[in-house]
């Protein structure tokens, strides 16, 4: 389990213009935390496909920013919220190779690949919720109590 010191950002991801401002503030964000420069570019590539989605296929929506810790590393958990139509085949939809046509063409699938931490909430009809985290250092994994 990670601690959180709270949303530090809201943006929001209503037009292409926004995409660029997600974008500058996840490597503003990620640089004062200490991410190396290709960490930076790995989650500011990740932010930028989350990001269109939810304007492209969500039709809109947000993103939240929050500097996290767990066992002494930092990170940066963004999350990505719409009320879209959701994914209906979201196996496909993670799957490599698929891609609507849009976008970078690396799909939710390489934006998985590109953080720590990845999970997915879609209802069919109520939208979608992508959380990354990405870490300065990788954490250690959390004991389990036995």
């Amino acid at each position: 389990m990670y601690t959180s010191a709270g949303v530090e950002a809201r943006l929001p991801i209503r037009s292409d213009m926004d995409l660029v401002w997600v974008r500058q503030h996840v490597r503003q964000a990620a640089a004062q935390l200490g991410f190396g420069l290709v960490d930076q570019t790995k989650l500011v590539t990740a932010a930028s496909e989350l990001a269109r989605n939810t304007l492209v296929h969500g039709g809109g929506g947000h993103m939240e920013a929050a500097h996290v810790t767990r066992g002494g590393a930092h990170g940066l958990r963004l999350t990505f919220t719409d009320e879209g139509p959701g994914i209906t085949d979201l196996d496909r939809a993670l799957s490599d190779g698929y891609t609507s046509g849009d976008g970078l063409g690396m799909g939710l699938g390489g934006a998985r690949r590109l953080v720590h931490d990845f999970t997915i909430d879609s209802t069919p009809g109520a939208g979608t919720t992508v959380c990354v985290t990405s870490w300065t250092a990788v954490p250690p994994r959390p004991r389990e109590e036995s």
